[in-house]
């Protein structure tokens, strides 16, 4: 069997060039918590983990204050990305944070108010989910005070943005992260990656469903790019490809396999 040479390149050309489309990837939570002090600083050693719903409010409101811890495992969306692309051969676009509102039913919480959140990436991922919810709380998993005693490290987590909360008891709303070298290191290494949830101004009071909950599960949304250099290998083929078949190269004739 004779093969043109053209044939060949175009075969080599087609698959040295990667899907340019951009590739997304959703992961739910592998556990999830909120944590709280309570009016008085009665709730602090207590655990939520296994709560339906999760929540963060400003320090100085009736309850108390609160904040939400969640954990992602990036292997799944580590692996389908170097399944698309190849390994290392994709780079991070955009991560987004998907949170779905939830009704305040629980008289632990404060009332839901319009305000002002952060986001940060916890450099510690080594917190415990617990079993403990709102109406039980246990002392199995992270709490408040173990929260800030041993997981936060004001030194090494980093900062991913201050968000607004419109207000409100159902809907989603999606949240654009900054990208950290703390966050991108964590999703090119398809490890664990923990964000921490909590009030940025007086007034912030957010529920919203926890990973329980299924379908309205908090979502990180990841979305990455091939890597230009892979790009440009895979176009430069089809363009010497082209350059023989208009005769502006010379022909290399036919090769026998």
């Amino acid at each position: 069997m004779k093969l043109s040479f053209f044939s060949i390149c175009a075969a080599l050309s087609l698959a040295l060039t990667p899907t340019v489309q951009a590739a997304t990837f959703t992961v739910i939570p592998n556990a999830d918590a909120f944590v709280a002090t309570g009016p008085t600083g009665n709730l602090s050693g207590d655990n939520f983990g296994a709560a339906g719903a999760l929540a963060l409010s400003a320090s100085g409101l009736p309850q108390g204050e609160f904040q939400t811890v969640m954990r992602f495992d990036l292997s799944s969306a580590f692996n389908s990305f170097n399944a698309q692309y190849g390994v290392g051969q994709w780079s991070i676009q955009s991560v987004s944070l998907q949170l779905t509102s939830s009704p305040h039913n629980n008289a632990i919480f404060n009332n839901i108010a319009v305000g002002q959140f952060g986001v940060s990436l916890m450099q510690n991922n080594s917190w415990t989910e617990g079993t403990g919810t709102g109406g039980i709380p246990t002392t199995d998993g992270i709490s408040f005070n173990s929260l800030q005693n041993t997981y936060v490290n004001p030194s090494l987590d980093q900062g991913l943005g201050t968000f607004n909360f419109p207000g409100g008891s159902s809907g989603a709303n999606t949240y654009s992260l900054g990208l950290t070298s703390g966050l991108d290191a964590d999703i090119l290494d398809g490890g664990q990656l923990s964000l921490r949830l909590f009030a940025a101004d007086a007034n912030a009071s957010y529920l919203f469903s926890s990973r329980t909950t299924g379908g309205a599960a908090p979502e990180l949304i990841i979305t990455v790019v091939p890597e230009p250099g892979t790009i440009a290998l895979g176009v430069l083929g089809l363009a010497v490809c082209s350059l023989f078949r208009s005769g502006f190269l010379p022909k290399a004739g036919s090769i026998a396999a």
